[in-house]
């Protein structure tokens, strides 16, 4: 599958690339603490470039790769170099957080500093920082009640891919109208999984274990998946050619 292939190919080479950090003293921390730093300044690209120059965004874009490097090299170097923590896991939780805020509050200074501000895409940018906060919150509550929460599709790696690609294709209101509706199905669905586990219900979270009906939920299946792919397929295509434009989506409906 093509899911199967690109991850093995991804973690050859960043598990090569950590060894070679750890060899050169890189510690996991650093590298947690540079992609943060990173990220501020993909941030400040993004105000700069949403909504009115497309060279700043490349740039922004950029800038995220280098971080989301970063962010999955420190723990690779952790297993590789046997420096895992249990305060470099609360680091690296603690500034993925700062990270999201860096981007969304990019995005929407940069549309709130339009002549005339675009309030729309501004409210989308928070909803977006919304939904992203409570993925993660969701997962970290559960996980106090209960010994895991693993479902949910808009994890970490599909929301970063997400601002990458709608970045590259120049089409930051597709990104802002999808992160700001369809990652709160995931926080649902963590909800609802939770709540019947702490009820001691029996949950069935592979799809390929259940009935058709369990099966039909495409977007539960598990990365490097068929029906994964596809449903990661159909979010790339809304990314690229939505035709949403950059006008203000609420005064259109007003009008």
């Amino acid at each position: 599958m093509i899911g199967r292939g690109v991850g093995f190919g991804f973690s050859t080479a960043r598990d090569a690339i950590a060894r070679g950090l750890v060899k050169a003293g890189v510690t996991p921390n650093a590298l947690t603490l540079a992609g943060a730093a990173v990220t501020a300044g993909a941030g400040v690209c993004y105000a700069l470039g949403a909504g009115r120059d497309y060279s700043f965004l490349v740039w922004g874009a950029v800038l995220l790769i280098v971080a989301s490097a970063c962010d999955m090299l420190d723990g690779a170097a952790a297993r590789i170099g046997g420096k895992a923590s249990l305060f470099g896991e609360f680091l690296d939780s603690t500034l993925d957080r700062f990270s999201d805020f860096a981007i969304y509050a990019g995005i929407a200074i940069g549309y709130a500093s339009l002549e005339p501000a675009n309030i729309t895409f501004v409210l989308l940018a928070m909803m977006s920082f919304f939904n992203s906060i409570m993925i993660s919150y969701a997962k970290a509550r559960a996980e106090n009640l209960i010994e895991s929460c693993p479902v949910g599709y808009w994890q970490r790696g599909e929301r970063s891919a997400a601002i990458l690609i709608a970045t590259f294709a120049n089409n930051l209101p597709a990104l802002l109208v999808q992160q700001a509706t369809l990652p709160m199905l995931t926080v649902l669905r963590r909800i609802f999984y939770t709540k019947a586990v702490t009820e001691g219900k029996e949950v069935i979270v592979d799809p390929r274990k259940g009935g058709l009906w369990l099966k039909l939920h495409l977007w539960y299946w598990p990365r490097m998946s068929l029906p994964y792919d596809f449903v990661t397929g159909v979010n790339i295509a809304w990314l690229i050619f939505a035709p949403i434009g950059t006008a203000d989506l609420l005064g259109a409906l007003v009008r």
